[in-house]
């Protein structure tokens, strides 16, 4: 992956932040994973890629900065569940503009969540995954794309 097709998944994790948050994500320096495995924090949300690309690109963030996103977006209710939800729709947006700049081949599936570990998910064998850190609201996260 080039840097300008990672960049669209950069500019789409901070837009959603200023967009809903109203408060800016600071992006660290994107790396490849040294190794297969997944990077996880309390929740992700994964979005299968097929088509002309096949992989996945997942959101993970800690509880703590879920909870203060939805507060921040005004919200009561931040339960688990709405936690999830939230969770799963960064996820949803981040790769939903990347298929809007990449095209209809670039196909993307309904988020799944998971809370926990990822043991569930099993990254393509061939393929080292870019790991893109973000902070917000002095809380990490990060957006993993996994792509062929």
């Amino acid at each position: 992956m080039d840097e300008s097709k990672l960049k669209v998944f950069i500019e789409g994790a901070t837009r959603y932040f200023v967009q809903v948050t109203r408060l800016a994500a600071e992006v660290g320096t994107p790396y490849l994973s040294e190794t297969n495995e997944t990077l996880a924090y309390d929740m992700t949300g994964i979005i299968g890629i097929s088509g002309g690309r096949k992989g996945v690109v997942y959101f993970t963030a800690p509880t703590n900065m879920l909870r203060s996103v939805l507060i921040n977006m005004g919200e009561r209710d931040v339960t688990h569940d709405m936690r999830l939800d939230l969770v799963g729709e960064i996820a949803n947006t981040i790769a939903g503009n990347a298929r809007a700049e990449f095209g209809s081949e670039f196909m993307i599936s309904v988020p799944v969540v998971i809370a926990g570990a990822l043991e569930t998910v099993r990254l393509p064998k061939d393929i080292r995954a870019f790991v893109i850190p973000i902070t917000w609201h002095s809380q990490r996260a990060a957006v993993i794309i996994a792509l062929e």
